[in-house]
């Protein structure tokens, strides 16, 4: 059965997240980018050795996991540290992404699977997904957030924030945006729009593999040319 796919991106603490979960709770298969990253940094996993190849052992825990609050410290502040860690990493998850989406589409169970990931758009992965989705707020409202979520000072919060593509250039790849900087009450409003809007662009693509399927069989069955 085929599946719509959906990337949920947009800037550091911006509440994608929040939307996500919300879609979840219409029962869309959420892949959350972060934890697959997360996963494959593990002692063991396919980046691990090159992680630590690269960064050194300073960046391991005692339990040589890697420690991710300073491998944080250290991406955001060098752009070249960064885009090595990218090229990495999204490779890697984009791989996850593509066999959880066959295997959905084998199971037959999801209609809507959502990519839930920040550096979509910067990573060029935009185009494997059938919608985009760019959820955004003021740049103030994201500074205060992330301040308040991650402990940080503001100095290090406007860093991290300016380490990625502003809002206007990931809005030029959207099909759909979500304003997050009102009340939880009205995001979840656009949430639920959303949904209704992707339900009716999966029911667009079931019907399209549908006619292509059926023209197929029609093709094979027609009399061939002699006989």
């Amino acid at each position: 059965m085929p599946i719509l796919t959906v990337a949920l991106t947009g800037g550091i603490a911006t509440g994608k997240s929040v939307v996500a979960r919300i879609l979840a709770d219409h029962n869309c298969h959420i892949h959350w980018a972060d934890r697959v990253a997360h996963d494959l940094m593990k002692p063991g996993r396919p980046a691990w050795k090159r992680i630590v190849t690269h960064f050194g052992e300073r960046i391991l825990n005692p339990d040589r996991t890697v420690n991710r609050q300073l491998l944080g410290k250290i991406v955001f502040s060098s752009e070249t540290e960064r885009r090595f860690l990218s090229r990495v990493l999204h490779p890697l998850v984009l791989e996850k992404k593509k066999q959880a989406v066959r295997r959905l589409e084998r199971l037959g169970t999801d209609k809507i699977f959502v990519s839930e990931a920040a550096l979509t758009i910067e990573s060029g992965f935009a185009p494997f997904f059938d919608r985009v989705v760019v959820v955004h707020c003021p740049d103030t409202i994201q500074v205060e957030r992330l301040m308040k979520r991650d402990g940080i000072t503001r100095r290090e919060a406007w860093k991290k924030i300016r380490s990625q593509m502003r809002t206007p250039e990931k809005v030029k790849h959207a099909d759909y945006l979500i304003d997050t900087s009102g009340t939880p009450a009205e995001t979840a409003v656009q949430a639920e729009r959303l949904y209704r809007s992707l339900l009716a662009d999966f029911r667009k693509k079931q019907a399209r593999e549908k006619r292509g399927r059926s023209s197929d069989r029609s093709r094979a069955q027609r009399p061939r040319a002699g006989s």
